[in-house]
C-alpha cells in the first residue's frame, strides 16, 4: 500500500483499521477479477463496489457530520451487501474457485463487522446524547 505523507484532519480516516482493511479488501477483489473472463459489466460492478467501501467510509468522515458520516457508513455496507452475492454467484457457476472465494469472503466478513461495529458506536453516542453534532 502507498504511503501517505501529507495529513490533516480532513485525512482521519486514513487512521481507521476499517479503511485500510477496506482499501485491502479493494486490492484483493481488483487483483482477483481484473484478469478472469467475464463480461465487462459484471466485472466493472464487482470491482466498484469493492472501491465504494473505503471510498464511502472516506468520504462520510471528510463531511464532518456525524449524521452524514452514519449515512455514507451504511452506504459502505451497502456495497458490502452489493458485493457479497455476486462473489457468491461467480463461485457457483465456478468462476472463482474456493481458494479465491473464502479468501475475499474472509476479508469482506473482517470489513463488515468492522464497519458495523463503528456504526454501532457512533449511533450509541448519538442516542445517548453524549456526541457532537460537528466531527472535530
Amino acid at each position: 500500500m502507498i504511503e501517505i505523507l501529507r495529513r490533516n484532519l480532513n485525512r482521519g480516516y486514513m487512521k481507521l483499521e476499517v479503511w485500510n482493511d477496506a482499501v485491502n479488501l479493494f486490492e484483493l477483489v481488483y487483483n482477483n477479477f481484473s484478469t478472469i473472463h467475464i463480461d465487462l459489466k459484471s466485472r466493472s460492478q464487482i470491482i466498484d463496489s469493492a472501491q465504494s467501501v473505503s471510498a464511502n467510509i472516506a468520504e462520510g468522515y471528510c463531511r464532518r457530520s456525524i449524521n452524514e458520516y452514519l449515512y455514507f457508513l451504511n452506504v459502505a455496507l451497502g456495497s458490502l451487501g452489493e458485493l457479497m452475492p455476486r462473489l457468491i454467484g461467480l463461485h457457483s457457476v465456478n468462476i472463482i474457485n474456493n481458494e479465491q472465494f473464502y479468501k475475499i469472503d474472509e476479508f469482506h466478513y473482517k470489513v463488515e463487522n468492522k464497519l458495523l461495529a463503528l456504526v454501532k458506536s457512533l449511533n450509541r453516542k448519538r442516542q445517548s446524547g453524549n456526541w457532537q453534532e460537528i466531527i472535530d
